[in-house]
């Protein structure tokens, strides 16, 4: 059975909310003016919350660069003020090994009140902002000031609260967020789901308003494409590190590297 079929059977299995309250808090998300208030998923997707466990800090604990493939297909939770839940299946991710890696912020070993996160137990949210404005969020792993970086997300549940979300956070008259644009990057990833500041130094094991579950269909080796990281600038040979990894063929990625996928084809290391 294809990939996408299997997920699609494993995922029908389960069943969702059928209501979706109007939310305000973030957004003013009000209910559609026809009066249908239901929540607009995925077809992809369907959950029920006592059929799924959350991801432990076991999983957590491993080495920068296998969590960061290990993320790959894991779903990422986020509860609203009001009681709503965004899910997301993570599709993206770059890895920042610490120490010597001139790309981290926590190169050489150098902590600070910004980057403390990143040297706190295995699971700890990082979050900072860039450009003064946008934010982004990684996951601390073992290794001292090692973190990934969430990049993409396949959006599951809740996508108009994501869309109305996305668009607050947007100057101007907008047009209307497709599917694929909502989270494919990290700081539309942080605006889709709400994720600001206030999320650092968060436990994903331990918080009532973010979390990960395990996803139901995980890829294998032959599905994940190892490429370069994306607006490092020049750091040297960590430039050219293949320390992001990506599930091929997904469209929810932020950038695809077709000339790698071609290269691995060669070499007979993706799949059909």
């Amino acid at each position: 059975m294809p990939r996408k079929r299997k997920l699609l059977a494993q995922l029908s299995a389960l069943q969702s909310d059928s209501s979706f309250p109007s939310f305000d808090a973030l957004g003013n998300l009000n209910t559609k003016p026809d009066g249908d208030s239901s929540p607009k998923s995925s077809k992809y997707f369907a959950a029920e919350k006592k059929n799924s466990s959350h991801l432990e800090a076991d999983f957590f604990n491993q080495p920068c660069i296998s969590l960061a493939k290990s993320f790959l297909g894991q779903i990422l939770v986020r509860k609203l003020p009001d009681g709503r839940e965004l899910w997301g299946r993570i599709v993206e991710t770059e890895a920042y090994l610490g120490g010597e890696d001139e790309a981290s912020h926590s190169k050489g070993g150098k902590q600070t009140q910004r980057n403390a996160a990143m040297f706190m137990k295995p699971g700890t949210l990082y979050v900072y902002q860039i450009y003064g404005i946008h934010f982004c969020v990684n996951v601390s792993s073992q290794g001292e000031g090692a973190a990934v970086l969430l990049r993409s997300l396949e959006p599951l549940q809740g996508l108009d609260a994501m869309r109305e979300m996305r668009s607050a956070s947007r100057k101007g008259p907008t047009k209307l967020l497709k599917d694929w644009q909502l989270c494919n990057g990290p700081s539309k990833l942080c605006q889709a789901f709400g994720i600001d500041k206030t999320f650092d130094q968060r436990d994903l094991t331990q918080d009532a308003a973010i979390w990960m579950v395990p996803g139901p269909d995980l890829p294998g080796e032959q599905d994940v494409v190892a490429t370069t990281r994306i607006g490092i600038g020049n750091r040297g040979e960590w430039t050219q590190k293949p320390l992001r990894f990506y599930l091929r063929g997904n469209r929810f990625v932020s950038v695809v590297d077709k000339k790698t996928e071609r290269e691995m084809a060669a070499m007979g290391q993706l799949s059909c």
